[in-house]
This record gives structure tokens, sequence and C-alpha cells, in this order.
């Protein structure tokens, strides 16, 4: 596992360093965290240059195991997670798929857009080597444009667009998670999405 720290690295990095249960972690710093997290991923691009495939996870998530599950097991070797049960608004990273095929991803869609699916992405991803690559050399011409301020989703979505057939997605709708935003997120996280994945595994 590799983990781009930023804010409060230290703090994290002694966190994981406390867990009784973990993988073997290599942690990458990128100081420059108060602008666009496609510089976050472009800390990474050692990791998405090996020509091996690589899940790109979104680390604000607490998830069902059942999440990662499904993106692992993918026969899609390009994969995308979506949830169509979402509360519409601006935060969402939505999803737009039409017959099949995923058409936009965006927190703001075109008001054009024909789509007859919609759902909001989990922020978890599976690259093969092939398309890893190409997204760290999106990411590298995002900072030497000095579009500095863009979200990484945006390097995903230009792939995405420009080799819509490379790419399919999972759809883990009914699934507990929550991306932890805000300090009502935590609330929610405790007294809602915590206990849901606890009727499944008791311990988690």
């Amino acid at each position: 596992v590799t983990l781009v720290v930023g804010y409060e690295a230290d703090q994290v990095i002694n966190h994981v360093g406390t867990l009784d249960s973990r993988p073997e972690i290599a942690f990458v710093y990128n100081p420059a965290y108060l602008d666009g997290s496609v510089l976050s991923l472009l800390a990474a691009r050692d990791v998405m240059t090996r020509d091996q495939t690589v899940l790109v996870l979104d680390a604000d998530v607490l998830f069902h195991p059942r999440v990662m599950q499904t993106l692992v097991e993918s026969p899609h070797e390009n994969c995308f997670l979506i949830d169509r049960n979402f509360v519409p608004g601006d935060e969402p990273v939505k999803v737009a798929i039409q017959q099949g095929q995923m058409v936009e991803f965006r927190k703001q869609l075109p008001p054009d857009l024909k789509y007859q699916v919609l759902g909001e992405s989990v922020g978890f991803f599976k690259f093969d080597g092939n398309i890893a690559v190409k997204i760290g050399h999106i990411c590298m011409g995002y900072k030497m444009e000095g579009l500095l301020d863009a979200p990484h989703e945006e390097a995903l979505r230009d792939l995405l667009l420009a080799l819509p057939r490379a790419f399919a997605y999972e759809d883990i709708s009914g699934l507990p998670w929550l991306e932890v935003d805000f300090p009502e997120d935590i609330e929610r996280a405790v007294k809602e999405v915590l206990p849901a994945i606890r009727k499944d595994i008791s311990d988690f």
C-alpha cells in the first residue's frame, strides 16, 4: 500500500504505526496538499507507472468490505464503482451512463447530457498497467500546464472520455459506505454507516 499524505502527515503516519493489523505501507508526502488532489495522485506516479494493476482509493471513505471485494473481483480491468442511491447535489462526483457506457464523470454535468443511469462515484478505481501509466502522464501534464487546483477526478475523466471503451463499472448500490468531508459526516458514520456494516461484521 502506498499512502499519499499531506495535511497533518505526522499524525496520520503515527496512527498507522499503532495499528495491530495492517499491510506493509509506504508513505509519499505531497507538500502541495493545499492545491488540487491531482498533485496527490501525481505524488504516487512511481506506483502508477510500474506497468502493474493498481487500485486508486480516496482515503476518506468508510466502507463495507464487500465494496472493496467487488472492485478487486471485478472481471473488468479498468473499473469504476458507482452507487445509484445518493442524494443529488453539488458535492457528489457523478457518473453518467448511457447504454451501458460511462459518458461523464464530474460533480457538475452538462445540462444537455443524455444518460440513462446516474450514480455517485465511490472514489475507488482499478486500472491495468497501461491505463495507470497514461493517468500518471496526464497528471504530470496538469502540473506542467499549471493546473494545480485540479481534482484528481479530472485526470481520470480525461482518459475516460478519450478511451470510453477501455472502462467499465460495478454497481455497489445497497452496500453501506460514506465519504467523510464534513463534521456532520462523522456523526452519520457513527450513527448509521458503522452500525450497518456491523450487522454483517460484528467486530468491524
